[in-house]
């Protein structure tokens, strides 16, 4: 297992990390198997977070007597101090803990992050939580890259993730200017929510960027640890071959494939398109089909709110035909 410091933070983490969503499709004993497979393997970071529902809860069962073998990160969407203060002591509590390495601010947009550093904002409760030992490191989610361009200019953040993958390189240049600014890198999204069926080629394009401190793919059962920990022991660049298969792939999913970049956007009835499709994403691939259903239920605007106005499609730069696309998630969904 190659092993590389996390940024400003200096905690030496595994390249392969585990991504905690897929555990809420399997129980608490599922998980203890898992993480023991993970620790057995070498592997010891750890991501979650308080949104993915049972997630803390099954890792705080299977990390009990072997918490101190693992760099722990979760993160909240709380944008205020009260909330997020109240955020941390849940996460304590379910993850079976009185410290958490890294917690992060999970995917705001730039309102949300001026909200989260002003007056009262989560950063106040992030800062205290710090101070008192409860929490090691400050880190950032984004799928925005605008956001991760702001999060590279902000002191306090020790980390960022953001979504990179074969079909989704908007980030590059950004990822190299964090490992510039040493801000640890984290991964999501490497199988690009499951859409990559090539796991193995999946990896090896990220370990083969050196700007890539640790990659998170989503596992849930005993093969996909072996798969991706083979895959990410090979840090050497791609093969032409290889090379050859990445072409393939873009080419496959870059003309139907949401990469979230949210130039869509604003849609004129208020449809958030890229949530619409990322949730998508999770009903079709990840076998989380109430999870998804259940955040495309709390969405204000359904995907069957298109009035096919059509202003989003000449934004889009892959030329996504998104009013297909979304009468699809409509179906798909129900509403």
């Amino acid at each position: 297992m190659e092993y590389r410091v996390l940024g400003k933070t200096g905690l030496k983490i595994s390249r392969i990390g585990l991504g905690g969503i897929p555990i809420q499709r399997i129980d608490a004993e599922g998980t203890k198997k898992l993480v023991y497979q993970l620790m057995e393997a070498g592997v010891n970071y750890i991501d979650t977070a308080r949104g993915y529902t049972v997630s803390e809860q099954y890792l705080g069962y299977a990390l009990e007597g072997i918490r101190d073998k693992f760099v722990l990160a979760t993160k909240s969407m709380a944008r205020t101090k009260e909330a997020m203060a109240k955020d941390i002591d849940i996460s304590l509590g379910n993850l079976k803990t009185d410290y958490i390495d890294l917690y992060q601010v999970h995917n705001p947009n730039m309102a949300q992050l001026e909200q989260v550093t002003g007056p009262e904002g989560a950063l106040e409760a992030l800062l205290e939580a710090k101070e008192q030992g409860k929490i090691g490191h400050i880190g950032l989610t984004a799928h925005s890259a605008e956001v991760f361009e702001r999060a590279l200019e902000l002191p306090w953040v020790e980390t960022i993730m953001f979504p990179y993958n074969i079909v989704e390189t908007q980030g590059e240049a950004l990822i190299k200017k964090a490992a510039e600014k040493n801000i640890g890198f984290v991964d999501m999204k490497p199988l690009a929510g499951g859409a990559i069926e090539d796991a193995t080629l999946a990896v090896r394009f990220l370990v083969s960027n050196p700007d890539v401190t640790v990659v998170i793919p989503g596992m849930a059962d005993p093969k996909e640890i072996e798969q991706n920990l083979a895959a990410g022991g090979n840090t050497a660049p791609l093969t032409a071959e290889e090379q050859q298969k990445v072409a393939q792939i873009r080419e496959t999913l870059g003309t139907q494939f949401c990469r979230r970049c949210n130039y869509c956007a604003p849609c004129t009835v208020g449809i958030n398109i890229p949530s619409v499709f990322l949730f998508q994403g999770y009903l079709d691939r990840y076998g989380l089909a109430d999870w998804a259903k259940d955040r495309y239920g709390a969405m204000a605007v359904k995907a069957s709110a298109c009035v096919e106005c059509g202003a989003c499609e000449p934004r889009c730069p892959y030329g996504l035909p998104i009013r297909k696309m979304l009468k699809e998630a409509a179906v798909k969904f129900g509403e």
